[in-house]
């Protein structure tokens, strides 16, 4: 039996992207989940790729920036391989302004971003009127468009990254011994494990819920109206979600606090007050105690590695943390920035 260079630990996106990162360098991979790809909050429905307000720069907003200006490659590389689409799409974004303090900023901001960003994308305010029916209500007759952000569909995501695998022979087992450097890449439950292995928080988990709508807006910019992400998907459907809930009983039931944000989007997106939910999900997504992805090695444990805490930000960095992972496995090379290392959360 072929023993592996790399064992990783969890199918969600951190692991099947550091997994098929590794495997495209010629790594012999095995990736273990009992549960299977996208098991955890990677198998939501939301799928926001959006960038950071363009201000206070700091190493995790440029991280976020580089991640999202390569997901195109990134993603046409996995659906060649695989023949499965992620449902990616770099549509823009539109957000509302509701009074005269947040269009002050949002002009401030246009300027920051083009510095900040470099000309690979913009940040305008525009009238409303300009932006067709799809545009939500704002009360001051502006919106931010984006052209940094991007759409793709998560569960679509991690099957094609699955198909993209198993083309370079990549197998994904329920339960397999380790071999070669093994890459813990488990969600919550990896959070919880690390916290009771080195006996103290690095990180928790948040609860979230979400709905998936039929209804097809084509080709048109996802929105952030009234704290929700609406995100219209490739295959005629709209996600919106999603709750932040630190505290819950039951992860992985919805509950009436989903039901009000079905009907906060239907009232910011008039045209979804007739579309038909037809999935629901809840589950939840591992925050690391800095806030920022938590990568590097495992205190204390020779040839084990950590990459977790990708909170609402795990596909947007999706990318980018292959990259330096990557680079940290098979050449041991460190590129992991200030804030986003192991010992920032001990």
């Amino acid at each position: 039996m072929t023993m592996a260079d790399i064992t990783v630990r969890g199918a969600g996106i951190f692991g099947l992207s550091i997994a098929w990162a590794c495997a495209q360098r010629g790594a012999r991979v095995q990736v273990v989940d009992p549960y299977g790809a996208g098991s955890g909050s990677s198998g939501g429905l939301v799928g926001a790729l959006a960038p950071h307000v363009p201000e206070n720069w700091n190493p995790k907003k440029q991280f976020q920036l580089e991640s999202l200006l390569m997901a195109s490659h990134f993603w046409a590389e996995v659906e060649a391989a695989g023949g499965i689409s992620a449902g990616y799409g770099r549509t823009g974004r539109l957000q509302p302004l509701q009074d005269a303090r947040a269009v002050e900023l949002a002009y401030q901001r246009e300027g920051t971003a083009r510095a900040l960003w470099q000309g690979h994308a913009q940040w305008q305010v525009r009238p409303a009127s300009e932006l067709g029916a799809w545009c939500p209500p704002s009360a001051t007759g502006l919106v931010v468009h984006d052209t940094l952000s991007g759409r793709m569909h998560p569960r679509r995501a991690c099957a094609a990254l699955t198909a993209a695998l198993a083309s370079r022979g990549v197998t994904l087992s329920e339960d397999a011994p380790d071999s070669g450097r093994v890459l813990h890449a488990k969600g919550y439950a990896g959070l919880l494990e690390l916290n009771d292995r080195l006996a103290k928080s690095v990180g928790n988990g948040v609860k979230g819920q979400a709905a998936l709508l039929r209804f097809d807006a084509g080709e048109v910019p996802q929105l952030y109206a009234d704290g929700l992400h609406i995100i219209p998907h490739a295959d005629g459907t709209v996600a919106i979600g999603s709750t932040s809930e630190r505290s819950f009983e039951h992860p992985n039931q919805t509950d009436s606090q989903l039901e009000d944000v079905i009907t906060r989007a239907a009232s910011a997106v008039p045209a979804l007050r007739e579309a038909e939910v037809i999935t629901r999900w809840a589950g939840v997504r591992p925050r690391a105690k800095s806030r920022a992805p938590m990568l590097g090695a495992w205190p204390d444990r020779p040839g084990h590695f950590i990459a977790n805490g990708g909170f609402k930000i795990g596909f947007g960095m999706g990318p980018k943390v292959s990259q330096v992972m990557a680079d940290l496995l098979l050449d041991e090379i460190d590129q992991i920035p200030a804030g986003f290392r192991v010992e920032d959360n001990l």
